[in-house]
């Protein structure tokens, strides 16, 4: 991934010298477990641990090297460490295991402390979140379908509909991690034929990850459930990130993003403010699903396994958890700087002259005795000469020798509160949000 949309922490899970760091430690923790059973002698199991190389740029360094002649990466690896410990004690260096044990092993160590990163962002999103549909709970906005004036509603309760979809996003990631935090150390073809189900279960222990029964690889799905929650979390900013463009637009100008002080919205036009954020989630999102399908085609393989998944992984595994951390974090930033423009709201829900009353009027003329089709006719007819003429929808209704109905009966009709009486509804479920 490129540096620009990469924050440090979720980088450092991913580099190199953590990568080799996680790899040394599960082949120590693999030879002190057949120490423990007696398989290696206790002196050279210490020696391993005493001797083992520090892991750091000149250590991946001397892998790459290596692999230049090996042409395998964790044949290269092994080879630098059992050089660096000397013999015969590095000779116990990845006994009985085959390279998957330990790289799927790191793999899931790496994304589960991916996802604990990418819950703790999604968390501290989620408050933010929650907070601006607190503060606007009552901001009154037109709604709209179909990009057309419907009917009254606020900010704050559209606001408060993203924090539900960010938390049922959170519980996405917590299952991910669930599926993820496995580990697998049984072999060739997963049949535990050169080392004991005990390291396994050793190494896990150590690790915070469960043993699964795996074929040479770890199946597949549990890293596709991962870019899923990736995905998901993409598709949600971005659902956000489209609507606050709308309503950024200048025919609308409801809301409109922070812009801080020396900051150009254009090299040509000196006046723009554009959604750049808004518009740099739109675009990412659009990665992480697609990294969602290659990660849905890494789940066939052949038989026991081949590695036409492997290169994909090393693509979309680290690219998926540093782009969802990184929208999560910029769309935060983004709502923490957003300007909300409540009297423009309002300006724009009275610029239909009251048409956005229109079916409280349709279900007054229902309950007046009216059948539902003559009152919807009538109500369309004058709506749309409301709009057409530039008049008063409820002028015209009330000029409109059909319709019977007590002022004090239309009166509730055109009252936006009535519109917006159980808007605490969406508030409540919001509050059962832990």
């Amino acid at each position: 991934m490129i540096e620009r949309y990469a924050l440090p922490e979720m980088s450092a899970v991913f580099s190199d010298v953590a990568r080799f760091r996680r790899w040394l430690d599960i082949e120590l923790l693999a030879t002190d477990a057949h120490a423990a059973l007696g398989l290696v002698p206790s002196a050279d199991a210490a020696a391993c641990r005493e001797r083992a190389p520090h892991v750091d740029d000149a250590f991946v360094q001397a892998v790459l090297d290596r692999e230049a002649i090996t042409d395998h990466d964790v044949a290269a690896f092994v080879d630098v460490v059992q050089d660096a410990i000397g013999a015969p004690a590095g000779s116990w260096i990845h006994y009985g295991l085959t390279s998957s044990d330990v790289v799927d092993t790191a793999w899931c160590w790496m994304l589960s402390d991916a996802c604990d990163l990418l819950i703790e962002a999604s968390t501290q999103l989620l408050a933010t979140v929650k907070q601006l549909a607190i503060t606007h709970r009552h901001t009154v906005m037109i709604g709209r379908t179909h990009g057309v004036h419907a009917e009254p509603t606020t900010f704050g309760m559209k606001v408060a509909l993203w924090a539900l979809q960010i938390n049922r996003d959170r519980d996405r990631l917590l299952a991910a991690r669930r599926a993820v935090a496995v580990c697998k150390l049984s072999g060739a073809v997963g049949t535990y034929s050169n080392i004991d189900p005990a390291v396994e279960a050793f190494v896990g222990a150590k690790l915070g990850l469960t043993p699964v029964p795996a074929t040479q690889v770890i199946a597949r799905d549990r890293h596709a459930e991962f870019l899923w929650a990736c995905a998901a979390v993409g598709s949600t900013l971005e659902m956000m990130a489209v609507e606050l463009r709308h309503l950024q637009r200048t025919e609308v100008r409801e809301v409109q993003e922070g812009f801080k002080v020396g900051q150009k919205g254009s090299s040509a036009m000196p006046h723009k403010r554009n959604p750049i954020s808004a518009e740099t989630i739109s675009g990412l999102s659009r990665v992480l699903r697609g990294n969602l399908q290659a990660g849905m085609q890494d789940i066939a393989l052949w038989h026991e396994r081949d590695i036409s998944h492997s290169s994909v992984e090393r693509v979309v595994l680290p690219d998926s958890a540093l782009l969802a951390h990184y929208v999560l974090h910029r769309m935060r930033r983004l709502l923490t700087g957003l300007q909300v423009f409540p009297e423009r709201m309002v300006a724009n829900l009275e610029a239909s002259h009251g048409l956005v009353f229109s079916q409280p009027v349709l279900l007054a003329l229902v309950q007046a005795g009216m059948s539902r089709d003559d009152a919807y006719r009538i109500v369309q007819e004058t709506a749309l000469r409301a709009w057409d003429e530039g008049r008063s929808f409820r002028e015209l209704i009330e000029q409109d020798d059909r319709v019977n109905v007590a002022a004090a009966v239309l009166d509730e009709a055109f009252d936006v509160q009535r519109s917006l009486r159980h808007v605490n509804r969406v508030f409540e479920a919001l509050d059962e949000i832990a």
